[in-house]
C-alpha cells in the first residue's frame, strides 16, 4: 500500500494544476473560520454568526461538514486530471511496463483517493474542534464528542464521491468530459425524481415513496449522509415557530446511507477495474 501511493504521490508532486487545486481546496475549508466575523446588520437588527450558534458543540460537527462537502468539487478536478494524464502522458502504459499489474494500478489510485478523503477529514476535524472551542458555549467533553459521526459520514461521502469521479476519469479519460459526465449524471437523478413525482402524482405520501427509490441512488445517497444542518439551527426553528412551521425532518447520519454510499464505492471501483482489463492500452 505505502508502495502505490509513494508512486501516486511522486505523480502528483510534479502536477502543477493539482498543487494549485489542492491549495485552494484546503485554503477554502480554512476559510470556513471566516465565517465567525460575518456580521449583518438592518437597521436595528443586528446577526453575528458566531453568536448564532453555528459553532456550538455538537451543532459544529454537522455544519462545516456540510459546508466542507460543498468544496468536494475542488479535489475531484485532482482526482479526475490524475486519471487522464495517465493516457496523455502514457504514464498508465509505462506503469505496466515496468511491473505494475493493473490491479495495483486501480488500487494505487483508491488508495489516493482514501488518503485525500482522510487528509480532508482529519482537517475539518481539527478546524472544527478549534473553532469549537473559541465559540462554543458548551465545552463539556460528552458534548464534545457527541455526533462525531458526522465526521465519519464527511469521509465515507468523499470516497464515494471521488470514487465515482475515478471510475468516469478512466471511462472517458478526460477531466473536463469526466467532470462533465458527473453534472449529468446529477441532472439525470433529479429529471428521474420529476418523473416519479409526475408518475406517483405529487402529494406528502409520494414524497416518501420517490425519497425510497431515489435513496439508491449515488449522488442522492451521498447527500443523504450529510442532510442541510439550517434548519436545524435554533434561530431559525423559532422563527419558523412563530409563523406556525414545525421541523419533523430527522438530521441523523443514518447507516443505510453509509452502506449504500459504500456498495456504490465498491462498485465504482471494480467496474474500473473491469473497464482497465478490456481496455486496449
Amino acid at each position: 500500500m505505502l508502495r502505490l501511493l509513494t508512486i501516486e504521490f511522486h505523480k502528483l508532486k510534479y502536477n502543477r494544476a493539482s498543487k494549485i487545486l489542492s491549495i485552494i481546496y484546503f485554503g477554502l475549508l480554512t476559510s470556513i473560520a471566516l465565517i465567525a466575523a460575518i456580521k449583518f446588520e438592518f437597521g436595528e437588527f443586528k446577526l453575528h454568526l458566531a453568536d448564532a450558534g453555528i459553532f456550538n458543540f455538537p451543532y459544529i460537527w454537522h455544519f462545516n461538514t456540510y459546508v466542507a462537502a460543498i468544496l468536494k468539487f475542488f479535489l475531484l478536478l485532482v482526482i479526475v486530471s490524475m486519471m487522464s494524464n495517465e493516457y496523455s502522458y502514457k504514464t498508465l502504459k509505462q506503469n505496466l511496463i515496468d511491473g505494475l499489474s493493473k490491479k495495483e494500478f486501480i488500487l494505487s489510485k483508491f488508495y489516493t483517493v482514501i488518503a485525500f478523503a482522510a487528509i480532508s477529514t482529519v482537517f475539518v476535524f481539527i478546524v472544527s474542534l478549534v473553532l469549537g472551542l473559541v465559540y462554543s458555549d458548551y465545552n463539556e467533553f460528552a458534548i464534545i464528542v457527541s455526533d462525531l459521526e458526522y465526521i465519519l459520514a464527511f469521509f465515507i461521502k468523499l470516497v464515494g464521491f471521488f470514487s465515482f469521479g475515478l471510475f468516469l476519469g478512466i471511462l472517458v479519460k478526460r477531466s473536463a468530459f469526466a467532470v462533465g459526465a458527473m453534472f449529468v449524471w446529477l441532472i439525470l437523478e433529479n429529471m428521474f425524481r420529476g418523473f416519479l413525482f409526475w408518475q406517483f402524482n405529487e402529494n406528502e405520501s409520494t414524497s416518501n415513496i420517490v425519497d425510497n427509490f431515489m435513496q439508491f441512488l449515488p449522488l442522492e445517497a451521498m447527500t443523504n449522509l450529510i442532510k442541510e444542518p439550517f434548519s436545524r439551527l435554533g434561530a431559525v426553528r423559532s422563527a419558523a415557530n412563530t409563523m406556525g412551521e414545525v421541523f419533523n425532518k430527522s438530521y441523523s447520519v443514518d447507516f443505510t446511507n453509509i452502506l449504500i454510499v459504500s456498495c456504490w464505492t465498491f462498485i465504482f471501483i471494480f467496474l474500473s477495474y473491469k473497464l482497465l482489463l478490456k481496455r486496449d492500452l
